[in-house]
């Protein structure tokens, strides 16, 4: 009964370390990540804005019945 104990006790201990080491992140990493994907949606939209303007009319016109 005591190994059950024992055995319980570094499981719970080693899920809650594991989690632990999850939660911490990396900032820097994130802060590139969020500026280089701020850069391709402006670089995207730069190359493709009329063809996502003419999407999303088409789009909010079919919704809202503006074709009438």
């Amino acid at each position: 009964m005591r190994l059950v104990h024992r055995v319980t006790a570094w499981l719970l201990l080693s899920l809650a370390q594991l989690r632990e080491d999850r939660d911490r992140g990396d900032v820097p990493g994130w802060v590139m990540v969020t500026v280089m994907t701020a850069i391709l949606v402006v670089a995207i939209l730069g190359i493709f804005q009329p063809q996502i303007k003419r999407a999303l009319s088409g789009i909010i016109d079919s919704v809202s019945g503006g074709d009438k």
